[in-house]
């Protein structure tokens, strides 16, 4: 296969992903990655408390220099970066927006690979190669046809799109010319993978998706850095391409290289303030707003009803309260946890919350009727029925986290906070928000492994 590079748009990303320095990035995109840097790292600090974690934990077999965040161990790079994205992903407390989530996919492909270097990487050079990987996902996910066409014939984009940009996050850190880099992505179509049949039994299958394409991302990168070719045709309209395979109706390959440099796809990406799947936000923030607006109490809601997309439903629309992980993907669950114990984060979802049987008796005054006249993403419409006959609806059409309801830095730290000091002591967690927080600064971003050290082994599953 041919070292140079042609027009293609695969050809003009590799490019644009190779010549990519923290220089060029406008301060805006610099301050919305470091968030989410930190906020990947928080979510897989808490990640290191759950039992997916220390199954996968358990599948390391090669030592090495890489740090399993929240314990005092270190594995091999690739087995590092399969576990800590486990970890980030565990609890549905990591970003989304992009490949969906981006976060639990690049982040510790990167700091995996920085383990190995042989020489200081930067503060500034771990920046930019994030932005790398951002962009690649959500820009493979567009030109696959969007989250709803892709997600709606049974991919797991995290895990689809997810391992080509873990690859070019690695082939951006690591220096690679621009076709070493197009090989790293195409190499990653090869290891694409992740289904949504998880959604049907409660299987913890999806949290595994978010660390395969971290490593498989950073296998394809190692593989490229050594000279194996990838498909140079793989983005074309071919029998097995990538956009054939994974998406049967028309895609849009231009996609991949449009407005480099001036769109960046890390700014697509969203914040999660509830430990719920993206699809339930918008109800619970139109609960919220209700609630609030009215000045009323959870306790005078009679009923909820809830009127939503076919995609919605099939993805969220289960009324569960059982294992952990499907009750992640209940809709009605997180507007019940928040109507009976004022939250959905995190500490909503112990197993003695979610045996609380108001919370079942919550879920059943829930009615969820599918609009089909509603597109796959729409938000759902919220409506509360009161007691006292009063009925009031809402639709949030992009939920906290977003742009365009952004969460407040005052927020984003507190969630840090409690997440962090789920794995590392209070203090320790203070130390590694002030190093994230200057983090182009930053001379080694191995100092960012020692404060990653805790003792999540200590401590209790939260399960």
């Amino acid at each position: 296969m041919s070292r140079v590079l042609d027009d293609a748009p695969v050809d003009r990303l590799a490019s644009f992903i190779s010549a990519l320095r923290f220089e060029a990035l406008p301060p805006d995109v610099i301050e919305r990655t470091k968030v989410h840097i930190a906020d990947t790292l928080g979510a897989a600090l808490a990640g290191a408390r759950s039992t997916e974690f220390r199954i996968a934990r358990r599948t390391a077999g090669s030592p090495g220099s890489a740090r399993l965040w929240g314990t005092d161990d270190h594995a091999s790079a690739r087995d590092a970066a399969l576990i800590n994205g486990v970890a980030a992903h565990a609890f549905e407390l990591d970003d989304a927006g992009g490949c969906d989530h981006s976060g639990a996919v690049v982040i510790p492909a990167v700091l995996a690979a920085v383990s190995e270097k042989p020489h200081p990487v930067s503060g500034k050079e771990l920046i930019a190669s994030v932005v790398a990987g951002y962009d690649v996902g959500r820009r493979i996910l567009e030109a696959a046809g969007g989250y709803d066409s892709h997600n709606g014939l049974g991919w797991h984009s995290t895990g689809t799109c997810g391992t080509l940009a873990a690859s070019a996050a690695v082939a951006n850190l690591s220096g690679f010319d621009g076709p070493a880099t197009r090989d790293a992505i195409t190499l990653a179509t090869s290891f694409s993978s992740g289904l949504w049949a998880f959604i049907h039994d409660g299987s913890q299958a999806k949290k595994i998706h978010a660390g395969r394409a971290a490593e498989g991302g950073l296998l394809a990168a190692r593989l490229a850095g050594d000279g194996l070719a990838g498909p140079s045709k793989v983005f074309n309209d071919v029998w097995g391409g990538f956009f054939r395979s994974f998406n049967k109706a028309a895609c849009q390959p231009e996609r991949l290289s449009e407005d480099l440099g001036e769109n960046w796809k890390v700014k697509r990406a969203v914040l999660k303030p509830y430990a719920s799947c993206r699809g339930a936000h918008s109800a619970v923030d139109a609960l919220e707003d209700l609630l609030s607006e009215r000045g009323r109490d959870a306790a005078g809601i009679e009923r909820i009803e809830l009127r939503l997309s076919a995609m919605l439903m099939g993805m969220c629309g289960a009324k569960e309260n059982g294992a952990m992980a499907p009750t992640q993907m209940s809709l009605p669950y997180a507007l019940a946890a928040r109507c009976v114990f004022g939250t959905a984060g995190l500490q909503a979802y112990s197993a003695e919350r979610r045996a609380d049987p108001r919370v079942q008796s919550m879920m059943d005054v829930m009615r969820l009727i599918v609009d089909d006249a509603m597109q796959p993403l729409d938000e759902p419409a919220v409506t509360l029925v009161f007691k006292d006959g009063v009925s009031v609806s809402r639709t949030v059409p992009r939920a906290t986290g977003s742009t365009e309801r952004p969460m407040q830095p005052a927020a984003v730290a507190a969630k840090f906070q409690e997440l962090a000091t789920m794995s590392i002591e209070a203090a320790q967690a203070d130390q590694l928000w002030r190093m994230l927080a200057e983090l182009e600064n930053l001379d080694d971003c191995r100092r960012l492994e020692v404060l990653l050290a805790g003792d999540a082994d200590s401590r209790p599953v939260f399960s």
